[in-house]
């Protein structure tokens, strides 16, 4: 059956044949661009335990991003997250990690996990080419790589979705990886770093961080209508255009909302866990108001 009509089942239409390795996820979002299946839907978790990632990872979403950025927690934490949403969600849901930084390790450590990877603050094409070559293995992606011996058991989870090819070149087709967008700079290097460096799978424009690297005002009810920001936003809607690459980032709120800010995006996180948890906060004003001795 097509992805299209087994799109019910989540990712699991796109799970490869062991759950340690990555979903086809970079197929997934190339048929989200197309519009063969609608946007992935994702969580974004603001925090770094297990069993966060054991309870929303049966939730039903496509895709549940880790912020190892801004979440610190050590490597063992972050590889049992990345488990717990592959296993408890049965495959349904797709693990991102968004990485603290460029580095060779730190790559490794995550796509190590099975999942796919966001890398932050992405300036240059230089630094572009670095984190692909670190992403992928062998020579056709001037892959740099290290293969891990003993992440995949032989004969037992390294089974190739492509049996004609090796289980390190099916992995090269199989975890996505997601490049944040944060500054001007970045922004003004797109164009050069899709054209150079087109393996990158989709591109996220990081509102928070480009506004503040532009000194514009970023908190709660900060109305986003500076005529210098929509010419940024137009700038990067105009150049994922011209490469027919799916866009990534937040897509929150009322409906009307929710489908104005998913415009474009294969990957589209429409919840976040810190968020959900301060919906309490409404519930103990109605808690304070019904319990007043006023």
């Amino acid at each position: 059956m097509s992805a299209c009509q087994d799109h019910h089942l989540g990712m699991a239409v796109y799970r490869a044949p062991s759950l340690l390795q990555p979903h086809r996820v970079r197929q997934a979002l190339r048929d989200a661009q197309a519009g063969l299946i609608p946007p992935l839907a994702g969580l974004k978790l603001g925090f770094s335990t297990v069993e966060i990632a054991r309870f929303t990872a049966p939730l039903g979403f496509d895709a549940i991003c880790i912020d190892w950025e801004h979440s610190a927690c050590n490597v063992e934490t972050m590889t049992t997250m990345v488990h717990e949403i592959a296993f408890m969600s049965e495959g349904r849901t797709i693990p991102f990690v968004r990485i603290p930084g460029h580095d060779h390790a730190t790559i490794g450590f995550a796509l190590d996990t099975g999942a796919s990877i966001v890398v932050p603050q992405v300036n240059t094409v230089s630094e572009a080419k670095s984190i692909m070559a670190s992403t992928k293995y062998g020579p056709k992606y001037g892959g740099t790589r290290s293969a891990p011996p003993y992440r995949l058991m032989q004969g037992i989870t390294d089974t190739p979705i492509d049996r004609s090819k090796s289980v390190h070149e099916n992995q090269n087709e199989q975890a996505a990886v997601v490049i944040q967008i944060e500054t001007l700079e970045g922004l003004s290097n797109l164009d050069a770093i899709l054209s150079e460096v087109p393996e990158i799978d989709a591109v996220w424009l990081g509102t928070i961080d480009c506004r503040v690297s532009m000194g514009l005002r970023w908190e709660s009810g900060v109305s986003l209508t500076e005529p210098e920001w929509k010419e940024t936003v137009a700038k990067f809607k105009t150049i994922m255009k011209k490469h027919n690459k799916p866009a990534a980032g937040f897509a929150v709120g009322p409906p009307d909302k929710m489908r104005a800010t998913g415009e474009g995006k294969g990957l589209a996180f429409v919840a976040v866990d810190v968020v959900a948890l301060l919906g309490v906060v409404d519930e103990l004003k109605k808690a304070r108001q019904i319990f007043s001795l006023g």
